[in-house]
């Protein structure tokens, strides 16, 4: 099979296509036919070799897929209600680019009716990290005010969307006023351009100087200080990337005086159980919203995986250039020559 290499760690000029032996599921897996595959900044970590693959996992790059059941172990597809030949897509920890990819069944949600495989490769990552972050450990209610950091990256277009879709106020963050504008069409009720306001007071003038209820960083680092100031009482800040720096210092005395919880997460290395779990609220809740129309993916760029692009010897590497100029609106996607 034809799959994405990542020939040594470094710009996005190493990722180059080659051929390797297609992958066999074993039990509690299937075997999935990949017609289009997400790109995630994890990706790029990894082709840095700042986040090397858990153990077990594909060397290569990509952690959700979309495509077609191929095999697989039938006694727990059947028990999940797949079977061969159903379009599904796929979280995975590893092995996503690829023409052939293995993920557990577990892990796999029916193509929601009406989407594209392309559109459907952009929804486990992003979809998976929010609900876990944002629902389960950041406890977002209806009527609550969430703030993202980052409002037009993948994480960003898809929570915007789901905590406007569970009755939540939304606040987000963007370098641009046409970021700003891009958030605001996808749904969010206010959006602060970082480079020229200040979002710590922007949010508390938005909420009569309350300050927000839960807040999704992706940066840490100086801003985790800020994002202390601009919770109101019992406050949530979930962590999910450190793209600002891993230290932060912050004033601890507001942490204890106003009852603020700080946590955080990464998705990959947890087990399949817990991914499961997501899994089933996500088919739950959030699929119907994708059927209704309420959510939907948000696509910035598609490439061929393997079709060299510019003076690059890759789609995929286009992508990751792409990715890392910060200049998408949503999630960059990679397909395969297969029809879907």
């Amino acid at each position: 099979m034809k799959l994405i290499h990542i020939s040594s760690f470094g710009g996005p000029e190493v990722l180059v296509p080659t051929q390797g032996p297609e992958p066999v599921a074993g039990a509690g897996e299937v075997l999935i036919r990949v017609h289009a595959s997400g790109v995630n900044r994890p990706d790029v970590l990894q082709r840095t070799g700042a986040y090397p693959p858990p153990p077990g996992a594909p060397a290569w790059p990509g952690l959700e897929v979309a495509g077609a059941i191929v095999s697989g172990d039938a006694q727990v597809m059947a028990q999940a209600g797949l079977k061969v030949g159903d379009r599904v897509c796929a979280l995975v920890a590893g092995g996503g680019y690829a023409e052939l990819c293995v993920a557990p069944v577990a892990q796999c949600l029916p193509v929601p009716a009406g989407l594209s495989d392309v559109e459907a490769a952009s929804l486990p990552e992003t979809f998976f990290t929010v609900w876990s972050n944002v629902f389960d450990r950041g406890r977002l209610h209806a009527g609550e005010t969430l703030l993202v950091q980052g409002g037009t990256s993948g994480i960003g277009v898809t929570a915007i969307q789901l905590a406007k879709a569970a009755g939540a106020r939304v606040i987000v963050t963007a370098g641009s006023d046409d970021k700003c504008q891009a958030c605001l069409a996808l749904g969010a009720d206010h959006a602060i351009n970082y480079r020229t306001q200040d979002f710590v007071e922007e949010a508390k003038r938005l909420t009569d100087g309350r300050g927000v209820d839960v807040i999704l960083d992706m940066v840490a680092g100086d801003y985790v200080a800020r994002e202390v100031e601009a919770l109101a009482d019992d406050g949530r800040l979930v962590i999910i990337a450190v793209q600002g720096g891993v230290k932060s210092e912050l004033n601890a005395g507001l942490v204890l005086r106003r009852r603020l919880t700080i946590t955080g997460s990464t998705l990959r290395p947890r087990p399949v159980a817990f991914k499961a779990a997501i899994a089933h609220k996500l088919r739950e809740t959030v699929w119907p919203w994708l059927t209704e129309g309420r959510v939907k993916p948000v696509i910035h760029s598609v490439f061929d995986a393997c079709e060299p692009v510019d003076d690059l010897p890759s789609g995929a590497a286009k992508a990751h250039a792409l990715m890392q100029s910060g200049q998408h609106v949503g999630k960059i996607v990679l397909t395969w020559g297969s029809k879907p």
